[in-house]
Order: structure tokens, then sequence, then C-alpha cells
């Protein structure tokens, strides 16, 4: 039998659930999980709901939904399917690789339609596990030019999200804006601490015990956009630079699985500069 996910955002108030639940029982819905949470402070609702269903009409569904909702909700009902995503990378491999391989043996929750580089490191790799490497160079082109060809690259895929696999180029307000709450960055640190390039150097220099990483969706912030999961591991005083900095892709590989899951089981409400996650 088919899946749906129903996901609803809205000004929270009393009888929220009986409404929603009594319109999915009409479409002959069965819910197979609900989580729900209420941010108090600012009066939201929000719930992720996983049903089973078979000849729904889903733009019935939504449009029953949002007239029984408080006013200006968001409903979004989704078929279960994977996500179609590109990845944007430099030189690094770590996290790139552990994307492609997920995909490869179909465990990511999504399809890697593309990579794209600034170098052509990756393309072997990418080629390899059977996903198309494009090269598009930034050397000699102001930023605007090396993000329309990027973007000309983009169009020929429908996508989803797109995933910054240590892409080491900070990225235009109009590359945000042309896909808002749609890029997801991994940051070798633990944010806000260490904000930029080089942070194990600034974390040695500093003398942290805990090292981390943080992924998060873009925005015009530099690492400050909404972040989705983070994870620390302990270091000492015996890590140097290096040291830190080995360490410190293991955490970036895992917290970015991590994020990726989350964000591709439709699992992640971004709420302003903050996130609500339903693990």
């Amino acid at each position: 039998m088919d899946k749906l996910l129903v996901l609803i955002q809205c000004k929270d108030e009393v009888g929220l659930v009986a409404n929603i639940t009594r319109i999915l029982a009409t479409h002959q819905l069965n819910i197979i999980a609900m989580r729900e949470f209420v941010d108090e402070e600012e009066q939201r609702f929000f719930a992720r709901i996983s049903c089973s269903a078979s000849n729904t009409n889903i733009d019935q569904l939504k449009l029953e939904l949002e007239k029984a909702l408080p006013e200006n909700a968001f409903v979004n009902v989704v078929p279960k399917a994977d996500k179609r995503v590109a990845v944007l990378v430099t030189k690094e491999f770590h996290c790139l690789s552990d994307i492609l391989i997920r995909n490869y043996f179909r465990t990511l929750g999504a399809e890697v339609k593309c990579v794209i580089g600034n170098y052509e490191n990756l393309k072997a790799l990418s080629e390899k596990l059977e996903v198309p490497f494009h090269y598009v160079s930034h050397e000699g082109l102001p930023k605007e030019k090396f993000e329309e060809l990027i973007i000309e690259e983009l169009g020929q895929y429908q996508l989803d999200y797109i995933v910054l696999a240590k892409f080491m180029r900070i990225i235009s307000p109009a590359f945000v804006a042309k896909y808002q709450h749609k890029i997801i960055n991994i940051h070798h640190s633990f944010l806000p601490a260490f904000i930029g390039a080089s942070p194990y150097q600034q974390a040695f220099k500093r003398g942290v015990k805990i090292i981390g990483a943080t992924a998060h969706f873009v925005t015009d912030d530099l690492d400050e956009g909404p972040i989705i999961t983070q994870q620390t591991i302990h270091v000492n005083h015996t890590y140097d630079a290096k040291q830190m900095a080995i360490a410190g892709r293991e955490i970036e590989k895992s917290v970015l699985s991590k994020a990726l899951e989350l964000v591709f089981d439709d699992r992640v409400f971004v709420v302003g500069n903050k996130t609500v996650v339903f693990e």
C-alpha cells in the first residue's frame, strides 16, 4: 500500500488534532505514526503524520486541511519517494564518498542526480560510482558568473535539495534565495564557535577540549543558518591542529549523514532561524 506524509505547521489552537484526524479518516487514510509539537512561546503547532493510503486525492486533502486549520497554515502532503539531490564539492572527498556509497547501495533516501565541482579532483570518484560529474571552474570568473554556470548545470535536473559537501566557496544571497531552505551545508565546527575558515587551527589555538560539526541550512549569514543537527567529540592537549582535522573529518561525515537522513525523510521544519526536528 502507498504511504503519504502529511506535514503541518500553523498557529496553535484547541481541537487541531481532532480536526486533522477527522479529515484524514474521511479520506480513508490510516495513521501509522503521528508526531506533534507545540512551541508555547510562539504558539505554533507542528505535526508530521505518516499514513497508509491508496487512490487518495492529494490536492483535495490538502485543500480540506487548509480550510480546517487556522489562517496561513502550512500544509504539505508528500507521497513517500526518494528526494532528488545535487552535491557541490571542492577537493575533500570524505563527505562525498560517504554520500555516493549510500547512494550506490540505495540507502541514502535520495537519488544523487549529479556532482558539481570547482576542481576536477573528485570526478573519477563520482563517475566510478555512476554519478555524472560537472566541472565548473571558478578561476578567473566573478562570483556572479561562476554561480550562473552552476545554476545552469543544476537546471538540467529536477532537484529537491543541494548538498554542500565541503564546497569551500561562499555563495551569494541571490543563489541562496533561488534555493531557499533547500541548501544543506556541513560546517567543520560546533557552531556558533569558530565560524568561517580554518576552524581546527582556531580551535587548537584556543585550546578547546571539544570539537564538533554542524549541519545547517544555508542562509545569507555565513554559517548561521537553521541548524539541523550537531555532534561533538572530546580532544585533549596532545591533539595538534592536524590531528583535530583528522578527527573532525569523521564527525563531519557522521553529522552530514544524520542531517540528510532527517531532511530526506521530511522530519525537519524550518521556523525562522531554528528548526523543529522529529527524530
